[in-house]
């Protein structure tokens, strides 16, 4: 009888462990890699004093820099984002209020980047900013980790967000002898 009972023992110990591999959920699957790029594509200068720029189509703003006065030069950069060598599909919204350029402070809306810029006249002239969503496969495209520089003097300054990053939003304080920031964040895509 002893030989018995050890061998039913023996077989539910078994039976147990095979139940318990059974009912065990599978390892999860580790997430395919995304490969995020963004590529520089386009600038464009303008007056100052009377800039209207829009990136163009599936762009975003990357950079700007300016030297001088209102009347002098501004340069936009914008750039293409590639998800896994696919191209990320911009949606342009519209234009922001009017911001006192002297005083101004914008940040694009959550996930959404920086595509346009308009401004007329001097440091109390008005700037409206224009800001894009970004989509992927249908999925919506992430902007984490908002960042702001620290001052640049207006009138002689050249800024470009780093690698994987794009401007959501822009500062400006006094006339072309003040400061400006810029807020830029990481983009990224859940998995």
């Amino acid at each position: 009888m002893r030989t018995y009972s050890k061998a039913v023992h023996t077989v539910m110990v078994a039976a147990s462990a095979a139940a318990l591999a059974v009912v065990s959920p599978a390892p999860a699957a580790s997430a395919a890699a995304v490969t995020i790029r963004v590529v520089p594509a386009y600038s464009e200068t303008q007056e100052e004093s009377s800039s209207w720029f829009v990136c163009p189509t599936n762009q975003v703003l990357t950079g700007r820099s300016h030297h001088g006065d209102e009347n002098a030069d501004t340069t936009y950069t914008c750039s293409w984002i590639f998800i896994n060598d696919e191209q990320v599909q911009v949606s342009i919204g519209d234009w922001s209020l009017e911001y006192k350029e002297s005083n101004s402070n914008y940040s694009s809306p959550p996930n959404q980047a920086l595509v346009g810029r308009r401004h007329i006249l001097d440091e109390n002239g008005w700037t409206r900013y224009r800001s894009a969503s970004l989509a992927w496969r249908g999925q919506t495209v992430r902007l984490i980790d908002p960042v702001w520089t620290g001052n640049l003097k207006e009138s002689n300054h050249n800024y470009q967000t780093g690698t994987q990053r794009v401007l959501i939003g822009r500062a400006h304080s006094g006339d072309e002898n003040g400061n400006t920031r810029y807020q830029h964040a990481y983009v990224t895509i859940d998995a």
